[in-house]
Order: structure tokens, then C-alpha cells, then sequence
């Protein structure tokens, strides 16, 4: 169900729609709620990013879900050793603490990890290319743009390329009529997006 803030501004199906780099900066001096975003953002889509990396002779000693859990909780501990550079940043951090966690449970066992533990470039989305491109884009001018959008366009973009939602979750949750309806939506927001963190021409100042 769709949340509303103040004034009947409509709000995000879920904790925060604030650029991630800025909930690191918050629960690195103990927010709480900054760090319950973080949680509610990235475990999602990694746990759909490790489904069946994990092998089914490590798979008695521990579940894929816990694991990502126990992985994302020891990384989000050590947050002090982490610099954002770029959008998708937190992620690629947070898969590397999952794939160390998966090689620890295969030597456990015993056992030699198969190449697909080690992929760390498998998109965990269908994303667009253009989607691809603003997870490569720096933070500096995303949180910009990001605060130039309408709500609703910066609550779609977060969920699409920082919460790696699918189009079809981001029809449901936030009321479109159709898959189509959301991914069209997606576009104008993303491309809208992108315009506003364009670095002006040379000489236009």
C-alpha cells in the first residue's frame, strides 16, 4: 500500500527514498533507521543475486538467506572501511562480502568453489542500459539530480536502480495498471534523471 507524507505527498513503499550514500553517512554514527533502510534495500535484490551460487554441498550447513543476512550484517558493521565512489558502490561491496561468505562455507566443506561463486558482474536486475549507466555515475551529481525529480520519479528511480526492484514489483507497489504502465514510468524518470546530472557544456556558464 502506498504510503503518504505531509500534505498528501505521496511517499515510497518502503523506508527511505534518500540517495544510499547518505544512509551510510547516517548510520555510520548510529542512526538507527539510516541503518534499517540499508537493510531493507540491499538484502532483497542480493539475496535474489546469490540464489544458486551457493553449492548444494554447502547448502546443509547453511541457508542461502541466512547467509546473505550474515554477510550484509558484517558488512554493514565495518562501514567505517567503506568509501562510496559511485551509485552501484554498495552493492558491488555487499556481493563481495556474500561471495567471501559462500567461499568460506565451500572450504568448510571442503570443496573446491565453482566458477559462478566468483561472478561478481551478473546483474542482480533486467536493467536497461541507460539504468546500468547512472549505477556507474558519481554520487556527487546523482544526489543533485536525484533532488531535482518530483517525488514520485525520485521514489522510482531509487527503488529501480539503488533497491534493484523488477518493473513488475514496481508496478504493483506503486498502483500502475500494468508492467508496461511501470516500465514506461521508469524511463521518463531514469532519462529525467540523467538530463539533470549532465555536466554542463563547456562555455556555458
Amino acid at each position: 500500500m502506498m504510503m503518504f507524507a505531509m500534505g498528501g505527498e505521496p511517499g515510497p513503499p518502503f523506508i527511505s527514498d534518500e540517495p544510499t550514500v547518505e544512509l551510510i553517512v547516517r548510520a555510520r554514527v548510529g542512526d538507527q533507521r539510516a541503518l534499517e533502510a540499508l537493510v531493507e534495500r540491499c538484502i532483497p535484490s542480493l539475496r535474489q543475486w546469490a540464489h544458486g551460487r551457493l553449492p548444494a554441498s554447502a547448502r546443509g550447513s547453511i541457508d542461502t538467506s541466512d547467509l546473505v543476512q550474515d554477510a550484509v550484517m558484517h558488512a554493514l558493521r565495518r562501514l567505517d572501511a567503506f568509501e562510496p565512489r559511485h551509485v552501484g558502490a554498495m552493492q558491488a561491496y555487499l556481493r563481495r562480502s556474500v561471495t567471501n561468505r559462500i567461499i568460506d562455507e565451500v572450504r568448510k566443506v571442503k570443496r573446491h568453489p565453482a566458477a559462478a561463486v566468483l561472478d561478481d558482474e551478473q546483474p542482480a536486475q533486467d536493467l536497461s542500459p541507460l539504468e546500468e549507466a547512472m549505477k556507474t555515475e558519481t554520487y556527487d551529481r546523482y544526489r543533485a539530480g536525484l533532488r531535482m525529480l518530483k517525488p514520485r520519479h525520485r521514489q522510482i528511480v531509487v527503488a529501480r536502480i539503488e533497491m534493484q526492484w523488477s518493473i513488475a514489483r514496481i508496478a504493483k507497489e506503486f498502483g500502475y495498471t500494468s508492467v508496461d504502465a511501470a516500465r514506461m514510468a521508469v524511463t521518463r524518470a531514469v532519462k529525467q534523471l540523467k538530463a539533470y546530472t549532465q555536466e554542463p557544456p563547456v562555455g556555458s556558464a
